[in-house]
C-alpha cells in the first residue's frame, strides 16, 4: 500500500496509508438517468500567462473545454459560467461569454450534452446601478448574449439588484421583466449569502420565508418560463417547504452541498433533481450513484455518496465561497489539471491543514483516481510549505 507523510492538526507529522479509487464505476455511455444532474463546473487558469492574477483572467481553454466533456461523458450536464466557475469572483463577464460560446460548440459534438449557462448582471458594478431600469438593462443584455448563441439560461442573482431594490416589488419587477422576454424556459438560482455575501436579504427579505414568497410569487405568475428552480441555502427544510410549494411541471434542483444524497433520492412523492458544485469534485461517484439509484438500486445510490458527504462538507465549510478552491484541488491531484493555480489567485484562500483533510476524505470516498500521482502531487504541495514528505 502507497504511504506519505502527512502534518497532523497539532503540526506533528505522521504517515497515511492511501486507499486509492473507489469500487464503484461511473455510467456507462448512454446510461439514462432518472434526475437530471448538472455539475457547476470549474475553470482551468493559464498558469503561464503573464497576467497579474488579481487583476487579470486568462483561461486555459483546451483543459477548461476537456473537463466538460469528461463531465458529459459521465452522464452529467453542465452548468455553465456559474459561481464553481468563480464566476464574479475572478470570472468577469467578457470572459464568460468566451467560455460560455466555447461550451455550446463542445456540447454540439457530445449527443444528448446537457448545458446550461449562468445569466447575470456582473458587468454592472453594483455601485454604479442607479435604477432598477439599469439591472433589467443588465440582466437583458446577457440574456440576449447567451440566447443568440443558442444556449439555454440560468438566471443567477443579481449583486447590482440585492444592492439598490427596497423590496420585494423591485424583485417582481425584475424578474417579471425577465421571464417575460426569455426565449424558452429558464433556471431561476437563489444563492445564499453564504456564498456570497454581497446577496444577503436576496428577494427583498433577510427572512428565509418571506423571501421564499416572493420567489414562489414570481415563479407560480411565469410557471411556464421556469423549468425550474435552484436553491444554495445550505437548508435542507427550506428546500423540502419550497419544493412542495412548487408549480406542477417546475423542478426544484438542489444547490444543498451538506444534503444532496437525501434530496436526490426524495421521500417517495417528490424528489429534487440536482445543479451542484460538489458534482464537479466527485464526478465519477455521483456518475456510479445516479446510475444505480435509475435502476432501482437506491441502497447503492447511499452506498456510493454517502462517504462523499464528508467531503463535501468540508469543501463547502466557511467561509463556504472559499469552496471552489477544493474543487480545483480535487481536479489537480487527479490529474485533470497541470497546476494548482486559480484564476484571482484563489488557490490561497484556504489553509495547509484543510487541504491535507481534504486529501484524507477524498481517499475515504474512493475519489483518489491515481493515488500514485494523488501521492506525488500532494508532496509537491507539502515541499511549498518546508514539509519534506
Amino acid at each position: 500500500m502507497l504511504k506519505i507523510t502527512l502534518p497532523q492538526a497539532d503540526g506533528t507529522l505522521a504517515p497515511y496509508t492511501l486507499r486509492g479509487p473507489g469500487a464503484f464505476r461511473p455510467a456507462a455511455a448512454g446510461t439514462a438517468f432518472n434526475r437530471i444532474a448538472y455539475s457547476a463546473a470549474h475553470v482551468v487558469a493559464d498558469a503561464r500567462a503573464p497576467v497579474d492574477p488579481w487583476l487579470g483572467c486568462a483561461i486555459d481553454w483546451d483543459a477548461t473545454i476537456a473537463y466538460r466533456q469528461r463531465l458529459w461523458r459521465l452522464g452529467l450536464g453542465v452548468a455553465e459560467a456559474m459561481d464553481t466557475a468563480q464566476r464574479g469572483m475572478g470570472l468577469d463577464w467578457p470572459t464568460s461569454l468566451q467560455l460560455i460560446t466555447r461550451s455550446i460548440e463542445a456540447a454540439s459534438d457530445v449527443p444528448g450534452a446537457r448545458l446550461a449557462s449562468g445569466c447575470g448582471t456582473d458587468h454592472l458594478a453594483p455601485d454604479d446601478a442607479k435604477s432598477i431600469d439599469d439591472v433589467i438593462r443588465a440582466y437583458e443584455e446577457q440574456m440576449a448574449a447567451i440566447e443568440k448563441l443558442g444556449g439555454r439560461l440560468i438566471v443567477m442573482a443579481s449583486r447590482a439588484l440585492a444592492r439598490i431594490a427596497t423590496g420585494p416589488a423591485d424583485y417582481e419587477r425584475v424578474y417579471d421583466r425577465v421571464l417575460g422576454q426569455a426565449r424558452e424556459p429558464v433556471i431561476l438560482h437563489w444563492l445564499g449569502d453564504m456564498f456570497d455575501p454581497a446577496l444577503a436579504g436576496y428577494w427583498g427579505n433577510r427572512d428565509t420565508a418571506a423571501a421564499m414568497n416572493t420567489a414562489l410569487g414570481v415563479i407560480h405568475a411565469h410557471a411556464a418560463k421556469v423549468d425550474g428552480i435552484k436553491i444554495s441555502l445550505l437548508d435542507k427544510d427550506a428546500e423540502l417547504t419550497m419544493r412542495r410549494r412548487l408549480p406542477a411541471g417546475v423542478r426544484m434542483y438542489t444547490g444543498d452541498d451538506f444534503n444532496y444524497a437525501e434530496l436526490i433520492a426524495g421521500d417517495g412523492v417528490l424528489h429534487s433533481d440536482a445543479l451542484l458544485g460538489i458534482f464537479d469534485a466527485i464526478a465519477p461517484a455521483a456518475s456510479a450513484a445516479l446510475a444505480a439509484l435509475a435502476a432501482g438500486d437506491t441502497m447503492r445510490f447511499h452506498a456510493i455518496l454517502a462517504p462523499t458527504v464528508p467531503l463535501s462538507r468540508h469543501i463547502f465549510q466557511a467561509p463556504t465561497r472559499f469552496y471552489k478552491t477544493g474543487v480545483v484541488f480535487m481536479a489537480w491531484l487527479n490529474g485533470h489539471q497541470d497546476h494548482f493555480v486559480m484564476v484571482g489567485g484563489q488557490q490561497g484562500t484556504r489553509s495547509l491543514p484543510h487541504l491535507v483533510k481534504l486529501f484524507t476524505l477524498a481517499d475515504a470516498a474512493g475519489l483518489i483516481e491515481d493515488a500514485e500521482r494523488a501521492a506525488a502531487r500532494m508532496k509537491t504541495l507539502l515541499a511549498l510549505y518546508g514539509i519534506d514528505a
